[in-house]
């Protein structure tokens, strides 16, 4: 289930009909929102099957004029340091300066007759701003398949603070068009922070 809107009430309103927890999600989201308007917003949430346990998890992102806000929510069995179930909460506060890459990617069924405007089967958001990296590691080699000498190792730093991952088989078209809708809104976003502070760097330097 996803929602995308642009009004602090109808964010309110998309994360009760999940119907996941909403009391304690809304609290935590509202409280890193503050007084700012939203300009976007998405809650999603996905079930998931560990053993013989279901447990379900809501992720919530929030665009405002100059933070991109993701909350996190999930729901645990009892364990040793709780006799019940419980479930935890995270909220993190972005400014829009700090994120470094907006990767969409899009999987699309019959490439060769694709029409622009097609939804496409499959859409993955991955946001960085450098919280987390992933490093991806193998043998380096110098192309000549009979050489034996080390060359040591090469590899790819990637940013992987968040990846959403929709379907419209899984989630619905109306999810797909809204996880499209929010990642082209803080694309627009970013490059107008960009913008803004550019235009803020040559000011003080043709003040001095």
């Amino acid at each position: 289930m996803a929602k995308t809107g642009t009004t602090t009430k109808g964010l309110r309103a998309a994360i009760e009909r999940s119907g996941y927890y909403p009391a304690l999600v809304a609290e935590a989201v509202e409280s890193a929102v503050g007084g700012e308007p939203v300009s976007s917003y998405v809650v999603h949430q996905e079930t998931t099957f560990d053993s013989n346990e279901v447990r379900r998890h809501v992720t919530v992102l929030v665009l405002t004029g100059t933070r991109f806000i993701v909350s996190h929510t999930d729901e645990q069995p009892a364990d040793g340091t709780s006799p019940s179930p419980y479930a935890t909460t995270s909220t993190e506060s972005v400014k829009l300066e700090r994120i470094s890459s907006v990767v969409l990617s899009r999987v699309v069924a019959d490439p060769e007759s694709y029409t622009p405007g097609t939804l496409p089967r499959e859409v993955v958001l991955t946001i960085g701003w450098g919280a987390v990296s992933r490093v991806d590691m193998e043998p380096a080699n110098c192309g000549d398949p009979n050489c034996e000498a080390d060359h040591g190792y090469t590899g790819s730093l990637t940013a992987d603070d968040l990846s959403l991952r929709v379907s419209e088989t899984g989630d619905g078209p109306d999810t797909v068009r809204q996880t499209l809708a929010f990642a082209q809104a803080l694309s627009e976003a970013i490059a107008a922070a960009a913008a803004t502070t550019t235009a803020a760097a040559a000011t003080a330097t043709g003040a001095r």
